[in-house]
Parts: C-alpha cells; structure tokens; sequence
C-alpha cells in the first residue's frame, strides 16, 4: 500500500491527490485516510507543502462529493442500484445510509467522511431527496474541510509513524465509527435542543 500511495503522489503530485480523492468518495476503492495520511507525512518531510496539500485535498473531496449528489440528482436510485456493486457499493451499504439519511438528513453529509462505507453514499442520497444544493453544500463542504484537515495534520504530526492510521483503522474501524456516530448525534441534538429553546424564547 505504501508503495502505491508513494508512486501516486511522486508521480501525479498534487493533481494526483486531487483525482484520487474524488474518485475515491464517488466510489472507486482508494484509501482516503491512508493517502490523506502519507500526503501528511510528505508535508513532514518537506516534499509537499501543508497549505496546498489542505486546498487540493478539499478539491479532491469537494469534487467527489459534488459528483455524487449530482448523479444522485439526475439519475436517482436505480442507477446505484444497477452499478454500484461494481465498484464496492453493495445493497446492504445503500439500504444502511438510505436508512440513516432518512434519520439524521443533511447532517449525515458532515459526518460521513468518518464512517466507512457511508460517505460514499451520503451525497447520491442528498440528490435523491432532491436537498436544496445550498445546503448540501453547507454540511458536505464543512465536512471535507475537517476530513481533510484532520488526517493530513494527523499524517504531518506522526512523520514516520504515519502507518500506526493503518494499523487503528483496521483494528478499530468498527469502535472508531460508533464514536464519531455518537459524538455527532449528540451534537445535532444539542443543536436541536438550543434551536428549540431559542424559538420558545421568541
């Protein structure tokens, strides 16, 4: 894998990270978190700058996620349904995310850089309920920019342990992702709840 992301980035460069990124989250298998991780580690090592590193890394994620909702908005359901197992997509994803867009909506958008298998999806949903393209762009952006943020700073402070991301990911990707849900959920409550309060008041 090291290897891959190493000719990757030497090769391709910025654009590389760009490309990557978004077909990553439109759906091709790419290891968004390892790559945003060893792009990170290069900035350590001086190859790469971090400021350029974070604008292209927020490019790459912004286009992927631009791409789905607009797919998700032209060609809805069936689409996914038909092709998306070709490239890692299955039912069981698409029925999990739709069940979970249904609950949370929008806010799902933000967080879904986090879970695996998700924020693959979030944004064909965001299409297909037909969500306003300026507030899918509000929570999908913000989102990216702390996705993106958070793994290319995490890559930078690790330097040479930039695997140990690996090694949490894979042994931890289950604990990991009920964590961020929880964390998440109980913000957007919070939210509600100041919301709600705030509307009494008036």
């Amino acid at each position: 894998m090291e290897q891959f992301l190493n000719d990757l980035v030497l090769q391709y460069g910025y654009v590389g990270l760009i490309v990557a990124l978004a077909a990553g989250i439109v759906g091709i298998p790419v290891p968004d978190e390892l790559l945003l991780t060893f792009v990170g580690y290069r900035v350590a090592q001086g190859y790469m700058s971090y400021t350029v590193a974070l604008l292209c890394g927020f490019t790459g994620a912004m286009l992927g996620i631009t791409i789905s909702y607009v797919l998700g908005l032209k060609l809805g359901l069936p689409i996914l349904q038909k092709y998306g197992r070709k490239v890692g997509i299955t039912e069981e994803k698409i029925n999990r995310t739709h069940t979970l867009f249904e609950k949370y909506g929008p806010f799902l958008l933000m967080i879904g850089y986090f879970l695996p298998g998700v924020r693959h999806l979030t944004a064909y949903f965001a299409g297909i309920s037909t969500l306003s393209f300026r507030k899918f762009s509000f929570y999908a952006y913000f989102g990216a920019f702390i996705w993106v943020s958070l793994f290319v700073t995490i890559g930078l402070r690790l330097g040479e342990n930039w695997h140990f991301v690996s090694y949490c990911i894979h042994h931890y990707g289950a604990m990991l992702t009920l964590t961020v849900l929880f964390l998440g959920i109980t913000w957007w409550i919070y939210i509600q709840f100041i919301r709600k309060t705030k509307q009494n008041q008036i």
